[in-house]
C-alpha cells in the first residue's frame, strides 16, 4: 500500500524539484497544496502520513500548519524544507513538533538519508 505523502509549497517548481528528490523505491501516493490551508486540508482527508512542508506560503504559512497541527493533536512526520535556514526558524518548527529541517534545494541523498534514519520504509 502506498504511503500518502503531502508536498506543500507556494511554488509549483518547488514542488516538483522535491517530488523529483524522493527515492525512486519509495511507493508513494503524492498530493500536493499551494498553501497552508490546503495542507490542512489534505491532512484532514488522509492524505499526509508524511508531510514535506515551506514556511513561506499564502494565506497560512507552514508555522501555522504546524501550529495546527499540535493544537488539534493530529500526528503527522513533517519536515520542512525551506530556504530560510536561519538557527531561530529550525529551532522554532522543531518546538512545533516538525522532525526534520531541509533546505533548499533539496539534495535527493539528504531526503533519502532523512527518511531512513527515521525508519521510513523506502
Amino acid at each position: 500500500m502506498p504511503t500518502p505523502i503531502l508536498v506543500c509549497d507556494d511554488s509549483a517548481m518547488a514542488r516538483k524539484m522535491l517530488i523529483k528528490a524522493l527515492p525512486s523505491s519509495w511507493n508513494v501516493e503524492i498530493t500536493q497544496a499551494a498553501n497552508g490551508l490546503e495542507a490542512l486540508e489534505a491532512y484532514r482527508a488522509g492524505k499526509a502520513e508524511v508531510m514535506f512542508l515551506d514556511l513561506t506560503m499564502p494565506e497560512l504559512d507552514g508555522y501555522g500548519v504546524l501550529e495546527t497541527l499540535q493544537k488539534e493533536g493530529l500526528n503527522s512526520f513533517v519536515i520542512v524544507v525551506s530556504a530560510d535556514i536561519q538557527p531561530l526558524a529550525q529551532e522554532r518548527v522543531k518546538q512545533l513538533g516538525a522532525i526534520a529541517f531541509v533546505k533548499k534545494p533539496v539534495n535527493p541523498a539528504d531526503v533519502e538519508g532523512l527518511l531512513r534514519q527515521y525508519g521510513v520504509e523506502l
